[in-house]
């Protein structure tokens, strides 16, 4: 077998409200893991004097514009709500920015002896499986998804609905998605199948 250069590279996704945040707590804390969050990387890129702010204000120029000269993000928001092709030229913007930048802090781990890499992201792409050497789905039942939804951030049934109806199905995630991590148990049991999978990768803690 030859050996690894650079990272175990992970991706990880579920719908709102099934606990992707505790899968990555377990991968950071227990098995040192670089996280890296698209969405975070997102924001980043939409700050003043970055590639994705300049190109989003010159595609829908200055009214998203804040008076100290960042993107309105309320602003945005509503325009993006409201006008399906300006969603669509944004994330035409951000999002291959987004992976460029993911694989730039990839290759930042590699050379920084990292062995395992972790890239959290709302929307599995087949466009950008080749970043990936395995895609986890993590699972949660609608009702636990709702509850905890319901408990953690205040949200209405309906607006746990809402969300969800947007996102794509359990069936959808599971198609592009190589393993299944189930979140409806506690925290032991989580932590027993992210260990069982990555020690089957061959890394050990």
């Amino acid at each position: 077998m030859s050996e690894r250069r650079g990272p175990l590279v992970i991706g990880v996704t579920g719908g709102v409200g099934s606990g992707k945040s505790c899968i990555l707590q377990i991968l950071r804390e227990k098995w040192n893991a670089r996280i890296l969050l698209a969405d975070e990387i997102a924001h980043e890129l939409m700050e003043p004097g970055q590639e994705g702010c300049r190109q989003v204000v010159e595609a829908l120029g200055e009214g998203i514009l804040a008076p100290d000269g960042a993107i309105d993000r309320r602003a945005l928001a509503a325009r993006i709500f409201s006008d399906h092709r300006a969603r669509e030229t944004v994330d035409a913007i951000i999002h291959p920015l987004v992976w460029r930048e993911v694989r730039r802090r990839l290759k930042e781990a590699a050379g920084e002896g990292v062995s395992l890499a972790v890239v959290e992201t709302a929307l599995p792409s087949e466009k950008v499986h080749d970043i990936y050497d395995e895609m986890w789905y993590v699972y949660t039942s609608r009702e636990n998804r709702i509850r905890r939804l319901m408990e953690g951030r205040g949200y209405t049934r309906e607006k746990c609905e809402s969300i969800m109806a947007s996102q794509l199905s359990d069936g959808e995630f599971r198609r592009l998605c190589d393993v299944e991590i189930d979140n409806n148990g506690d925290l032991e049991d989580a932590e027993r199948q992210v260990r069982e999978r990555l020690e089957s990768r061959g890394l050990t803690r």
